[in-house]
């Protein structure tokens, strides 16, 4: 008995925000629509893969209810430096965390505000 593995995170979205979810996500990110069960509400949540091995992004309506400044979802990329020109390239907002040794990285924020932490592994991040 144990965790495998982390197979979605939930972030929210006001409600109607499913069409930037997917200019954000899938237009700008290059992230696959997935469809979601049918008996869930296609009009107050988007889903989209993440990778190849099943993990996924659930974009859901929550009223009232916004980012913290914590709270964010992180997505490991196989080329950091080619996200980051393309996201430069369309005028996205690219702030820079503290640095962590072979996970170079940066943060944007979706258009409801949602923090997510783009980031590569290079190797181990204890220094030798």
């Amino acid at each position: 008995m144990g965790v495998i593995r982390l197979q979605h995170a939930s972030v929210p979205m006001p409600i109607g925000g499913n069409d930037e979810a997917r200019a954000f996500y899938n237009g700008i990110l290059g992230m696959e629509e997935v469809a979601p069960p049918s008996s869930l509400d296609p009009d107050r949540i988007v889903w989209f893969k993440a990778g190849d091995a099943g993990h996924e992004v659930h974009l859901f309506t929550d009223e009232g209810h916004g980012p913290n400044a914590a709270q964010h979802l992180c997505l490991q990329l196989d080329d950091i430096g080619a996200m980051r020109t393309h996201l430069e390239t369309l005028g996205v907002p690219i702030e820079e965390p503290v640095k962590i040794h072979n996970r170079p990285r940066f943060n944007v924020h979706d258009p409801f505000g949602n923090l997510i932490e783009l980031t590569q592994i290079t190797g181990d991040y204890q220094e030798a």
